[in-house]
């Protein structure tokens, strides 16, 4: 086998272990759900956001320099920290880190113990938590050789649960009078957060190449996009057929049930209480596996950005306490907490991955600068929408912009504010 060829597929497995989190695997059931018979436009919808922006940010990234820094400094070195500072907070110890300790217990735990106490839930997220630092703090190979046996175990198990769906489906997708299912989709992608994560993970993929003897960028550029679509043609495979099972539950179970009893239940029906434990195992390892990734991450960035001020184990051990306390209030309350913010930030990271994509085309950096402000502006009053502070004579200016309907209202003016800064003459001493 070529090397080169080997080393891609090697990297577009690690890239989905590491992409591969609780929500990868509780949103599309519960969009299919949600969407019945009308599944198909909002699986594309759910694809854009949560598989096409992630592997546009991988690119976006490997490009600029292979962080989620060099792709903020388009705008300026002030805006990167700030979006740098957001993304990781994001992805880390407010909605990511939490999740993978809620839905551990909610997914792997709670179907074998039968209660979802407080004490319950403290107990377990204290737990999963201490062992998270455990392999954070000192990194041993247990995570990794777990990981490189999880994803082929975890893919099998999944694709075990799609094809039976298929083959016996639990019902038939109806008629759920939800309008607008691509733009449901399309938000839902965001609740993922892998868009937000690529620009994080991108790095590390580099770096994997760099130590393989990858020494020009142009190679490193080039084998980092090849593995994110290797990893993007599994989510595919993925998210199309749990999507597709989810619509084939909407004349059987309740719509607005909860994502991870969902995803239980059809385990469940599918596969018998074997099929559900060996999911919820699979399941909770994966979850580990994410926490400890994200938790090494975050640890060593805020470390950096105090300038070794705080250790990176004490900031380990910070992003651990936090995210503890976070996971206690549950999956749901995590996943409404995060959407405002995520329909904020998508947009802004959506728009700098798009731009710099072409940066080589762009002379006039300031593109960047209107692009952004753009999208924000939008963004913002969506996000506030959606947290239930709505200002209704913006909304109703907002929801005539064209594919405002779709969830989309942002590209419009992102693209009037590129034209804007068009206007202002570039210097590269306000960069």
């Amino acid at each position: 086998m070529n090397k080169s060829f080997k080393d891609i597929i090697i990297v577009g497995f690690a890239l989905f272990a590491m992409f591969f989190g609780a929500g990868n695997l509780i949103f599309p059931p519960s969009l299919g759900l949600s969407v019945g018979d009308a599944w198909l436009p909002g699986m594309i919808g759910f694809i854009i956001t949560g598989i096409g922006l992630p592997l546009l940010g991988i690119i976006a990234a490997s490009k600029a320099g292979g962080s989620v820094r060099d792709v903020g400094d388009k705008v300026s070195k002030g805006f990167s920290k700030v979006f740098a500072i957001a993304i990781l907070l994001a992805i880390g110890p407010l909605f990511a880190i939490p999740r993978t300790a809620a839905t551990t217990f909610e997914v792997g735990i709670k179907p074998f113990v039968g209660t979802s106490s407080t004490l319950m839930i403290t107990i377990c997220s204290i737990i999963f938590f201490l062992i998270t630092v455990y392999f954070t703090i000192n990194p041993t190979t247990v995570v990794d050789k777990v990981g490189k046996i999880l994803t082929p175990f975890l893919l099998i198990a999944l694709l075990v649960i799609i094809v039976k769906g298929i083959i016996t489906p639990i019902g038939t997708p109806i008629n759920t009078g939800v309008t607008g299912s691509f733009g449901k989709g399309f938000i839902e992608g965001y609740n993922t957060m892998d868009a937000l994560a690529s620009l994080v993970f991108a790095g590390i993929v580099i770096k994997y190449f760099v130590d393989k003897g990858y020494s020009d960028i142009k190679s490193q550029v080039s084998l980092t996009i090849k593995a994110g679509i290797v990893s993007s043609i599994g989510f595919i495979i993925v998210y199309g057929g749990l999507t597709y099972i989810g619509a084939t539950t909407s004349g059987v179970y309740k719509a607005g049930m909860d994502q991870t009893a969902l995803t239980i239940n059809i385990a469940r029906s599918l596969l018998g209480t074997t099929g559900q434990s060996v999911l919820s195992v699979a399941v909770a390892l994966a979850c580990l596996t994410t926490a400890v990734g994200l938790t090494a991450t975050c640890g060593e960035y805020f470390s950096n950005l105090t300038k070794g001020k705080v250790s990176y184990k004490a900031m380990v051990i910070i992003v651990s306490v936090f995210s503890c306390v976070m996971s206690v209030v549950g999956v749901s309350t995590i996943v409404k907490i995060s959407v405002p913010v995520l329909v904020l930030l998508y947009p802004v990271a959506a728009v700098l991955m798009v731009l710099t994509v072409f940066d080589k085309f762009i002379r006039n950096k300031n593109v960047y600068k209107g692009a952004v402000i753009g999208a924000f502006v939008v963004s913002l009053f969506d996000a506030l929408t959606i947290a239930k502070l709505p200002i209704e004579s913006v909304n109703t200016m907002i929801s005539k912009i064209p594919l405002a309907g779709f969830g989309l209202g942002w590209i419009i003016p992102s693209i009037v504010g590129m034209l804007i800064g068009l206007l202002f003459k570039y210097n590269k001493k306000q960069a």
